[in-house]
């Protein structure tokens, strides 16, 4: 059975270029294009793993990830941050919060986000 990988990000070329390659790798992928959108999908769907941005639509990534963490149901899930934020504040925030990795987008290949995907779900 394919691992589920939400992701919840707000630009919509990202989402299908990188679900595209997830679907390919062996993943199933559902998509979020905001916050809140983010959360019901996360109740109905339980992904093994959370790709997640930051800066969103109806309710910001850091708000996304607080209320992940907080429910027992969802806290175990390991989330990856992908995001433009570079500030050493926000790494440590969502570092905080719970994020398993932090990745900006500009610094990172589809390649190596594939990479940390494989890794934060043990394949």
């Amino acid at each position: 059975m394919a691992k589920k990988i939400l992701f919840i990000e707000d630009e919509p070329s990202l989402q299908q270029t990188l679900g595209e390659i997830l679907h390919q790798e062996g993943f199933e992928t559902i998509s979020a294009l905001d916050g809140l959108d983010g959360l019901e999908r996360l109740k109905e769907d339980k992904p093994d793993l959370i790709l997640l941005d930051l800066i969103l639509p109806k309710l910001d990534g850091f708000e996304v990830l607080k209320k992940i963490k907080a429910n027992p149901a969802t806290a175990n899930i390991p989330v990856i941050v992908l995001t433009n934020l570079e500030s050493a504040e926000d790494v440590n925030k969502a570092i905080e919060l719970g994020a398993t990795t932090y990745l900006v987008k500009a610094n990172y290949e589809i390649d190596d986000v594939i990479d940390k995907v494989k890794q934060s779900l043990g394949n």
